[in-house]
């Protein structure tokens, strides 16, 4: 199970994305894309963009162009449901498999195989869910992360994009496994920053907002960055009580991280079925 990485265009003037994704977007609750580049070991956000719908979002990813960006969706699904389902056991093929069946369909799927396994075990997680703190791809509610890779993955490959030990495509635009709250948690701990309920928008999340974005300003975290922000883009972050301009932020953070690494960081190791979440 070796992550197959060959030669890239990705260098020091790349654009970097950041991408908080929505199966379902609206513009109430749009896809947001942070942009921005890295010069040393400061990330400057240039922009923020939003996306209301899925074919807009596609056909912003299959304009040409030379970006590094990292996805807050899953790329893959846990080795175990697959062999558990009998479905296919190479990524073209489980892709292809999956994302030609309905939502119900992968519902009803996915909530057999749970009906079989013991309280505390329901979900089959990949091997990078462990490290990184996030849900399990096969999850279809709180988060619905099954549907975000049903309707994400398919973007990806319709753009023509490489997945790093995935999917090759064109090597010019190079889409990453990214988890915001990742880097959330490492400088929050369990303190929330956000929700999408207004009853929840409180004060205390507010505050949390305005401590992990100086954090970020003062490069303390393990990725060792330091992020620079006008003021109206600070307000900004602070404002969207949904957390969803941050939270792209946090994952153009995790693609700056990759840009220059070896093999974007990823392990040397990576089970072509699941993927890896980058920073992990």
């Amino acid at each position: 199970m070796v992550a197959s990485m060959h030669s890239s265009s990705i260098n020091s003037n790349t654009l970097l994305l950041g991408v908080d994704f929505s199966s379902a977007p609206t513009r109430r609750k749009p896809i947001t894309v942070a942009q921005g580049r890295r010069q040393g070991q400061v990330l400057r956000l240039d922009a923020v963009l939003s996306f209301d719908s899925l074919l807009g979002f596609g056909e912003f990813l299959a304009e040409p162009g030379v970006w590094l960006g990292g996805f807050d969706f899953p790329f893959g699904l846990p080795r175990e449901l697959v062999q558990a389902l009998d479905w296919p056991q190479s990524w073209p093929a489980l892709m292809g498999h999956y994302t030609a069946l309905s939502r119900a369909e992968i519902r009803d799927a996915f909530a057999g195989f749970c009906a079989a396994r013991p309280v505390g075990s329901k979900f089959a997680h990949r091997a990078c869910d462990g490290p990184a703190g996030s849900s399990p791809s096969m999850k279809w509610v709180n988060p619905p992360v099954a549907f975000m890779l049903h309707a994400g993955v398919p973007l990806l490959l319709q753009a023509g994009v490489e997945l790093p030990g995935l999917h090759e495509g064109d090597s010019r635009r190079v889409a990453l496994e990214a988890y915001p709250g990742l880097l959330a948690r490492e400088i929050l701990g369990r303190r929330s920053y956000k929700s999408d309920a207004k009853l929840k928008q409180t004060p205390e999340r507010l505050i949390a907002r305005k401590d992990l974005i100086e954090a970020l300003e003062q490069g303390r975290t393990r990725l060792g960055l330091r992020l620079k922000l006008s003021h109206a883009q600070r307000d900004s972050l602070v404002d969207d009580a949904s957390g969803d301009r941050l939270d792209s932020v946090l994952c153009l953070l995790q693609a700056a991280w990759a840009q220059g690494r070896a093999g974007y960081g990823l392990p040397a190791l990576i089970d072509p079925l699941e993927g890896w979440i980058v920073s992990t």
